[in-house]
């Protein structure tokens, strides 16, 4: 009886595991307390926590430090201009690649539909949108994932026959990833734009600028793009929705290179303002950067880090290096985030394009904390949430990039190296910056948001891995 008087009448301690508002009730009662957060593996689900114990194993963690190693160790390196027919495997004039993975034309969502009407036009296919219509619906377009044509594209990610294409080499392991050029911002393809202008500038594009590219890279040799991505970390970039950093270093790395080959002072000029008036020019660059690194991690056999994240306004696909190219699939989420003038959640599509990529090597949303200036322009609420989203990411990684680091906060890391088992053990979901279009096709982009992945497709991606062990 003693102690248990003895236990009411000394001063408590407590601590107080799940449930915070246990804490705050207590917090309220001046009792000291610490809340330790916790909640049962896998959310509880006794299937998922058993796959995870499978998955708990030796030859896991060893494939897993193998892929992070990989990651580090790649250095991606931009290297020439190429064609797409020229380069990519079973192109035709009549195959288009899409962003995530494949889907069937009565599922695609209203901006993909639009812009690949407008990329049958821009191949000269059809004269007019209705024409081109036709095409699809008489089965005579062939769709494809970038990702299996070893390339990547943003938003609605259209790669069409004729369409100029970055190539960038993988020095250390010496794959090859391909992307094309980023139009701009606003009423452009990628985000289903499809009217005449919109074609004019992609035939710019290839017709005057892919050819100044080529000549510039052979002038300036290999290109760098970890170095530059690690620059502009330090400089407020984040390299999915705030690439002004990088891109600024790019056209420095251009410019002398496109003087020295480009006499013509009229389209000096054009290129010049193009460059210097697209603050995204570099997203493809990161992405490809991105494309190149992780498919050298692919088919580590065991292995549960990912090694693409890709959505098709449908749906949200993944795939993990020890189940090589298949896709785990779910349906795509909402971003949530800030409009232009005149449009509202209304308006905008669900979650799409392959730049997902960039999340998957520790960029994007995984360096949020690294650009205060995107912030509130993506919709976060304030510079210590944007922190927050950056050290979660770290919950759900293999480790902490020695290359890529934040200065804000004091120069940690990027979390790299997504492990499916522990977004499926955690419930900490990927986080993703992005832009946003309008559901409906031919109108172009709306704002900007953050989404986070849809833990389906983790949860199926480790039960595959698990069944296959």
């Amino acid at each position: 009886m003693a102690k248990v008087n003895k236990l009411f009448s000394d001063k408590l301690y407590v601590a107080n595991i799940g449930i915070e508002n246990f804490t705050l009730t207590l917090q309220e009662q001046n009792v000291n307390t610490v809340h330790v957060d916790w909640s049962p593996p896998a959310g509880g689900d006794e299937n998922l926590a058993k796959v995870l114990d499978i998955l708990s194993d030796e030859r896991v963690e060893k494939a897993n430090k193998e892929a992070f190693d990989r990651i580090n160790d790649s250095e991606p390196m931009l290297v020439d201009v190429v064609m797409a027919k020229d380069v990519l495997p079973g192109m035709k004039k009549n195959t288009i690649g899409h962003a995530g993975p494949t889907l069937p034309w009565k599922d695609m969502c209203g901006p993909l539909q639009g812009a690949i009407l407008g990329a049958i036009v821009y191949e000269g296919l059809a004269d007019s949108l209705e024409e081109a219509e036709k095409l699809v619906l008489n089965d005579e377009i062939e769709f494809v994932s970038n990702h299996d044509l070893d390339a990547v594209g943003p938003m609605t990610g259209m790669i069409t026959y004729s369409m100029p294409l970055w190539k960038v080499e993988n020095k250390t392991f010496g794959n090859i990833a391909y992307t094309t050029f980023n139009e701009g911002l606003g009423k452009v393809m990628r985000f289903g734009a499809n009217g005449p202008d919109v074609i004019e500038k992609l035939k710019w594009l290839e017709k005057e600028f892919a050819p100044v590219m080529k000549s510039t890279l052979k002038s300036s040799g290999p290109i760098a793009l970890k170095v530059i991505m690690a620059k502009a970390l330090a400089m407020g970039d984040e390299m999915h929705q705030r690439n002004n950093g990088a891109t600024s270093m790019m056209v420095r790395e251009l410019m002398p290179h496109i003087v020295k080959t480009q006499q013509d002072n009229k389209e000096l000029h054009a290129i010049t303002e193009f460059l210097t008036g697209n603050d995204q020019f570099f997203l493809n660059l990161a992405m490809v950067a991105g494309k190149a690194v992780m498919d050298a991690v692919k088919g580590i056999e065991y292995s549960t880090v990912v090694t693409a994240m890709s959505r098709n306004g449908t749906n949200f696909g993944i795939r993990i290096s020890g189940m090589g190219d298949t896709w785990f699939e779910a349906p795509v989420n909402q971003p949530e985030g800030l409009y232009f003038p005149g449009f509202t959640a209304e308006d905008a599509n669900p979650d799409i394009g392959d730049s997902t990529i960039v999340e998957t090597v520790g960029v994007g949303g995984f360096a949020m904390g690294s650009a205060p200036a995107v912030v509130r322009f993506v919709g976060a609420s304030s510079v210590d949430e944007a922190v927050q989203y950056s050290k979660d990411m770290q919950l759900i990684t293999v480790g902490l990039s020695p290359t890529l680091v934040i200065p804000t906060m004091n120069f940690v890391g990027t979390a790299t190296g997504i492990d499916a088992r522990k977004v499926v053990e955690t419930g900490i979901l990927p986080v993703i910056n992005t832009g946003m279009a309008h559901k409906k096709p031919g109108i172009g982009q709306v704002g900007a948001g953050i989404v986070k992945a849809p833990s389906q497709c983790f949860e199926k991606a480790v039960k595959a891995l698990g069944e296959k062990m």
